[in-house]
């Protein structure tokens, strides 16, 4: 009774937009990965038969976690998360090195990457931590334990080396954010990221020279002069002096393919045939694809296999090309709304761990699908960051799926929780 009460009262609005998206993605993972007209979409050896059976595991996985009682989820996020972290570490010594990263446990020829679950684990731990009574966010030290919860799976994943799902980590700022974390926090963590671009594109002059100038005219029409003239000086001095440090945290601290990423986006004139090879073929297939698509299965940049990884990180222009900027749309609005929806429910919740939860994923998965796009289209540095239900790997679809129906499962209990 309690299992049938509960699946009345889950958000089948969320459940028909994931169904949706991972139809059409499945459907652009068969495209990307087809080899011949005859082929049997039932094929397990292929990649587009393993995606069905990686969804049809996942609707497995998806019964177990709403049968579970959602008090499991906040008694035992603390373990949760110390498992998760174990995972990491085991990673490191006992991992499968692929690309050069040793991110995967491996058996026989099926392989895990416990990154994409340590997501759940640490979005658990945080609602754990926010959730607690004595704890604000206004203060130092309750500020630099939750930075600290974030900050040791980043660390072992950096290890692996795999600095795009490392990255997604910084999502975690949203629920921070909403549960009371000074403003201050992500105007310097905004501001430090556009004059690093900026300066690597236009120079530490130009910069220097723009930033003091907008300052000097902030302080002008500033009626208030006196009491607030040393703040634009730290401001300006701060953000100049970062702005000489840039040629070295750019030379010295990125790797030298992180540095051919920024490369790309951000010169004039970069190596088609090179470093910037996926990108221009990206762009190419997006481009052709005009406003209707060229049609299922008829892209010839996606058939014709001119795309490196189509099927994982840059599905998306199968997308552009096959359904063109309408097929585009359709699925950014899917997405859209499925965050939007998430939001919507986040915030009808009457407990705080169930909020801080549902924010966690809502910024994993909104970082997730705007970075993929901006990396696909040019607009953002190629990072490893799959776009969720349609890149290709159980692991990925897993790991949404679980944060997802975590977060349904406290919402269809929420009149019963306190």
């Amino acid at each position: 009774m309690g299992a049938q009460k509960t699946i009345l009262q889950i958000d089948w609005l969320s459940i028909m937009l994931i169904a949706l998206l991972i139809g059409f993605g499945w459907g652009n993972i068969y495209s990307t990965t087809l080899t011949s007209a005859d082929a049997n979409i039932f094929d397990f050896s292929a990649i587009y038969g393993k995606q069905i059976l990686f969804i049809a595991l996942g609707f497995l996985l998806v019964i177990v976690i709403t049968s579970i009682e959602v008090k499991f989820y906040e008694r035992f996020a603390s373990i949760i998360y110390l498992l998760a972290i174990l995972s990491l570490v085991g990673v490191l010594f006992f991992g499968k090195t692929i690309a050069g990263q040793t991110a995967w446990y491996s058996f026989g020829s099926f392989s895990i990457q416990p990154a994409e679950f340590v997501k759940a684990a640490v979005a658990l731990a945080m609602a754990k931590y926010l959730s607690e009574i004595q704890v604000s966010l206004k203060l130092f030290k309750y500020q630099l334990k939750a930075f600290f919860i974030i900050a040791v799976p980043v660390g072992l994943i950096m290890l692996q080396p795999d600095a795009g799902s490392a990255l997604i980590y910084a999502s975690f700022i949203l629920p921070m954010y909403r549960e009371g974390l000074p403003h201050w926090y992500l105007t310097i963590s905004i501001s430090a990221a556009v004059l690093f671009v900026l300066t690597l594109k236009f120079g530490v002059i130009i910069v220097s020279v723009i930033l003091i100038l907008i300052l000097v005219l902030a302080y002008i029409l500033n009626k208030n002069k006196r009491k607030k003239l040393w703040k634009y000086l730290v401001i300006g001095l701060l953000g100049v002096g970062f702005s000489f440090s840039v040629s070295y945290i750019f030379n010295k601290v990125l790797l030298p393919h992180q540095q051919d990423r920024f490369e790309v986006l951000l010169s004039d004139q970069v190596d088609i045939k090179g470093s910037a090879f996926n990108l221009y073929q990206s762009q190419v297939a997006i481009g052709s694809g005009g406003l209707t698509g060229k049609g299922w299965l008829k892209g010839t940049q996606t058939q014709g296999k001119f795309v490196p990884e189509q099927h994982t990180d840059y599905i998306f222009s199968t997308v552009g090309e096959e359904w063109g900027f309408l097929g585009s749309s359709i699925i950014i609005i899917l997405f859209a709304g499925l965050i939007l929806r998430l939001y919507y429910l986040a915030e009808r919740q009457k407990s705080q761990f169930n909020r801080v939860f549902g924010y966690s994923v809502i910024g994993i998965l909104f970082f997730h699908f705007f970075v993929n796009i901006a990396m696909v289209i040019g607009l953002f540095p190629t990072v490893g960051i799959p776009l969720p239900f349609f890149s290709y790997g159980g692991s990925g679809l897993w790991g949404f799926l679980i944060l997802i129906f975590i977060f349904l499962k406290f919402d269809a209990k929420r009149s019963s929780l306190n």
